[in-house]
């Protein structure tokens, strides 16, 4: 399966909070076009979004992740995508971090792995732009 990938400008960071703490307010001032995404589970609040966003201090943040996301919305009845992007990856040993959305997949990546990445994805036929 070939997919058509763009690279997102902004470098993101990946945030573990409290599962009772409320979204802060740091969390909801992305500057819009930003990637965020926010997901509560009865263990965690995980917060993904713009590095500049995040306040220093904080104690379970991992920082410096690209960010390449898949074009297209994509149909719900689709299979193998993040399988065909995370395969190859995983076969290179680089890891990623993946999130869904209603009409997408994002796939984010180290950022000194992304350039890695880009190739190897590129090599197994995806098409990715800046």
């Amino acid at each position: 399966m070939s997919l058509n990938l763009r690279r997102l400008a902004d470098t993101l960071a990946v945030c573990k909070l409290p599962a009772q703490d409320l979204i802060p307010q740091w969390a909801l001032e992305a500057a819009a076009p930003s990637l965020l995404s926010i997901t509560r589970t009865p263990d965690e609040l995980s917060i993904v979004c713009s590095e500049a966003q995040v306040p220093s201090g904080l104690a379970d943040v991992e920082r410096s992740w690209g960010c390449l996301k898949v074009e297209s919305p994509l149909d719900f009845a689709l299979t193998g995508i993040l399988s065909s992007l995370a395969a190859p990856l995983a076969d290179a040993q680089i890891s990623i971090f993946a999130i869904s959305t209603f009409d997408t997949d994002y796939l984010m990546v180290k950022q000194d792995k992304l350039d890695q990445a880009i190739q190897i994805l590129s090599r197994n036929g995806h098409l990715i732009r800046s």
